[in-house]
């Protein structure tokens, strides 16, 4: 199988009114596509029914994360993917993952010194539990795949604590922790994948909480099969940057 090739894009984030100061967007291109329906962190999606794409509106969380039609003043800030709005985030580095040959993005995380987040958001029917249906498949594909999928309650309720066996560079083995989280919305389901600490902490850290908040989700209105991932796409301003030779 031939290595994959990874470049990075960097997207520079228009500096709002405010002090703050957005942070680099980083795009990485790979050769291959994950395996159909399941990314690395196993999450299948349902492949039944279809959302008929009804503009009726549905009710956000209150405080987040956000459907696009509710995002409190300020959102004009947000890096736009189309169907994720990410806003610019101290001590966050947000990364695509992009396939090489059909330029579709496959992976957004948001990246910090003690861990990652990985976003993705699905289309879902106007009435129902899509979490809780796609839950058990994520954990039987962990299961399949040599890892395990632990249950429990969280601060974003039902979770799975997951652990999958990798193997390092150096041929060691070890073992990668994840925790999955699921967030029904509006014609939507967020879904997020902490790695690093706020994998392994007991409770997911408030400042991640914060960063998984402070995102939105543009459903749209056309028709889509439950399940499918909302189409995310690189900023027009994104450069490539040659990552350096020993990466």
């Amino acid at each position: 199988m031939l290595a994959q090739r990874r470049h990075t894009c960097r997207f520079e984030h228009p500096r709002s009114s405010s002090s703050r100061e957005a942070p680099p967007v980083k795009f990485r291109r790979k050769s291959t596509p994950d395996s159909a329906g399941t990314s690395a962190e196993g999450a299948a999606t349902p492949e039944t029914g279809t959302d008929t794409g009804d503009t009726g509106a549905g009710t956000a969380p209150a405080v987040g994360p956000f459907d696009a039609d509710e995002l409190p003043e300020g959102g004009e800030h947000h890096v736009d993917l189309g169907s994720l709005l990410v806003p610019p985030l101290p001590g966050r580095d947000l990364r695509l993952q992009v396939n090489e040959k059909s330029g579709e993005v496959q992976a957004v995380l948001l990246a910090g010194p003690d861990g990652a987040l990985e976003i993705r958001a699905f289309a879902a029917p106007r009435n129902g539990d899509l979490w809780g249906e796609v839950r058990p498949q994520i954990a039987a594909d962990m299961t399949r795949r040599g890892g395990s999928a632990t249950e429990r309650e969280g601060h974003f309720g039902p979770e799975l604590v997951c652990q999958m066996p990798v193997r390092g560079t150096d041929g060691a083995t070890g073992t990668q922790a994840s925790r999955i989280v699921g967030i029904n919305g509006p014609r939507w389901l967020l879904r997020a994948t902490f790695m690093g600490r706020p994998a392994t902490a007991t409770e997911i850290p408030q400042d991640w909480i914060d960063t998984i908040t402070a995102i939105a989700v543009r459903r749209g209105s056309s028709p889509m099969p439950v399940g499918e991932p909302l189409p995310v796409v690189m900023p027009e301003s994104a450069r490539r940057v040659d990552p350096p030779a020993d990466s």
